[in-house]
């Protein structure tokens, strides 16, 4: 919690982002951009030996996990133009100290509701980490480059903003919503069934039955709603899962609900855009990542990631020179989607 502030420099780098700057590639940017701030702790600039020193990293450690709930609710507060709002010093947990900074107003004493708090900080531990997933592979790919730890911490969130893998619970949430109410469920099911529609929120590459996180996300998202009030989509999620769990299809292919599924729920009932639900997920994922990184600094045998290729291509063939080929691309003209004022620029001679 010593290390929730950030540079200034940095807040003036945020908010020199467009209105409708997505968060995610505001969170990436500036995460990336801390390596410039910290010269110290970067291998490039300060030696390739400034990682055995067990404080130093240490110390990186503590940093990120402290600044990325800053930068996150920054990132926030800019989308819906509201001046950013320092990290408190009166004592808040994480997760409050996160929510008091994307909420307080006027307010002198500010505090998030409890229960909203203690939603976060479980949905933010089952999330934190979670095999050898696709970002957490770009962490340790990054890591064995020997690059700084910001860099490789920008790179793993770039991994997780891709739609496949940092996306899953907003791509409920849109389903959810095409779905609409719980009448249209089983066409909806039908059309799963016939491959013309796609089913997001069940199924798991590790587990093949009911995701024991599922269970008590499911358990916390009725907390939420008590608070709140309950979310309509939350009917049709409770629906979808209820056919979906008795239905031979889905049974067959070990199709249970996965963390996904109502995580999207809670976040929608909270008051988060669905843009902003990969946030969510970067942020506890931040720790998991690290722990990867801390691991593969003291292996012994870590060397430099470099995967094998093996080449399926074609064998030795002759070479032809550009022009006897056959087959070259057709030349067309190039058609200017520029505003007129490049088409008037254009019109100008040289």
């Amino acid at each position: 919690m010593r290390h929730t502030y950030v540079h200034e420099d940095l807040k003036l780098m945020l908010q020199s982002f467009r209105y409708d700057a997505h968060p995610m590639g505001m969170l990436i940017s500036a995460i990336s951009a801390l390596s410039t701030f910290h010269p110290e702790a970067n291998p490039a600039l300060a030696g390739q030996d400034v990682y055995k020193d067990k404080e130093v990293v240490n110390k990186q450690i503590h940093r990120i996990i402290g600044t990325v709930a800053t930068i996150a609710a920054y990132s926030y507060r800019h989308r819906i133009g509201r001046p950013y709002v320092d990290p408190t010093t009166r004592g808040l947990s994480y997760c409050e100290n996160f929510l008091y900074m994307l909420d307080k107003l006027s307010e002198k004493d500010y505090k998030p509701h409890p229960v909203l708090v203690r939603a976060l900080d479980i949905l933010f531990i089952l999330h934190a980490d979670h095999e050898m997933n696709c970002s957490t592979a770009a962490m340790r790919h990054l890591a064995s480059s020997g690059v700084d730890v910001y860099t490789a911490i920008a790179g793993s969130a770039g991994a997780l903003y891709g739609p496949l893998h940092g996306g899953a619970n907003e791509a409920v949430l849109r389903m959810l919503e095409r779905i609409g109410t719980k009448d249209k469920i089983p066409e909806f099911i039908e059309q799963v069934k016939n491959k013309k529609a796609l089913l997001f929120g069940f199924g798991h590459r590790v587990y093949k039955n009911y995701d024991p996180r599922a269970k008590i996300v499911r358990k916390i998202a009725n907390e939420v709603f008590e608070v709140l009030g309950k979310e309509p989509l939350i009917e049709v999620a409770t629906a979808l899962e209820h056919i979906a769990l008795t239905d031979e299809y889905f049974i067959k292919r070990k199709l249970y609900p996965n963390v996904d599924f109502y995580s999207g729920v809670i976040y929608k009932a909270m008051g988060f855009p669905t843009d902003y639900f990969p946030i969510l997920f970067a942020i506890p994922r931040t720790v998991g990542w690290l722990a990867h990184w801390r691991e593969y600094l003291v292996d012994p045998e870590n060397s430099i990631i470099r995967p094998r290729q093996i080449y399926l291509g074609a064998g030795e063939r002759p070479y032809v020179p550009l022009a006897n080929r056959e087959n070259e691309p057709v030349k067309t003209e190039i058609v200017s989607t520029e505003s007129s004022s490049s088409k008037r620029r254009d019109a100008g001679s040289y």
